[in-house]
């Protein structure tokens, strides 16, 4: 029974990033995607901070609080992993600019693909895998279900339009699956998770992103909701692809895990916080 849930948690991962990614081609444009790109300060801007501080930071959070290796391996996951699916509904909770944060998300996520299976060997010592082996799965699970939502799009607006809400929240079920499987089948994990202080570690990970990315995003507030939301929402799920084919700790994955639900709490305290600066009344 054990061996049919983890298998069961497995394809919940798959499942999530495919249904979402192809969610998300299926609603987008070119011109949706290019239109607020077009700010070369802000797009730097969002890389720096998403592929430059974010490893960065994480790997020195590793450096200075004593951590497992696994649950060190997890916070570095996070930190190679930017372009979090569910930036859209923070930044739309946060009243901020919607087209940038559907565009941030596509950039990102293209960037994770590129930038993870370079990044993960530098990051993670001892790690025995080649680039590809990393590559391949972000490619085979993210990128190509959103290259292929893009395509059927315009061939099929009708189709794209009600296909697209549908598989979102299958997306979002296996997602709510995954965390209760994780939890369910890890709690000893999770007990140690709790014992050794890496809960304080997620939340100074995921505020200290927020917080210089805010500073740095300029005067505008709806733009600087997409870049603080968008440096900080992390994409749990292609860190959670190297889990299953380059590690196989269950403290990597708890630890995942465990900064998932402490990332999104936050998250959307944050983006409401925001709201109320956008729309005091």
């Amino acid at each position: 029974m054990v061996e049919l849930l983890r298998l069961v948690e497995k394809l919940s991962v798959f499942t999530f990033l495919v249904c979402s990614m192809l969610a998300m081609g299926l609603s987008l444009t070119l011109q949706a995607i290019f239109a607020p790109l077009r700010n070369f300060r802000l797009v730097l801007l969002a890389l720096a901070l998403n592929f430059i501080l974010a490893p960065g930071y994480a790997w020195l959070l590793t450096i200075v609080i004593p951590l497992q290796r696994g649950h060190a391996i997890g916070i570095l996951l996070l930190g190679a992993a930017a372009g979090a699916p569910f930036l859209p509904t923070l930044v739309e909770t946060a009243r901020g600019d919607l087209a940038a944060a559907v565009a941030l998300t596509v950039l990102l996520t293209i960037g994770t693909v590129l930038f993870m299976p370079l990044a993960l060997p530098l990051l993670i010592p001892g790690l025995q895998t080649d680039t590809w082996s990393i590559a391949r799965p972000l490619v085979t699970f993210i990128m190509l279900p959103m290259v292929i939502g893009m395509i059927i799009k315009p061939r099929g607006r009708r189709l794209a339009a009600r296909a697209a809400p549908v598989l979102a929240k299958i997306g979002n079920a296996c997602l709510l699956l995954l965390f209760v499987l994780l939890i369910a089948l890890n709690i000893r994990a999770l007990i140690g998770v709790v014992e050794i202080g890496a809960i304080a570690v997620a939340l100074f990970y995921i505020i200290g992103l927020f917080i210089p990315a805010w500073l740095l995003a300029g005067p505008k507030l709806e733009v600087r909701s997409v870049i603080a939301l968008g440096t900080a929402a992390r994409n749990f799920g292609a860190a959670l692809v190297p889990t299953a084919t380059s590690f196989h700790d269950p403290a990597v994955t708890m630890m995942l895990i465990v900064s998932a639900i402490i990332g999104l709490a936050i998250l959307f305290i944050a983006a409401a916080w925001l709201r109320r600066r956008v729309d005091p009344s």
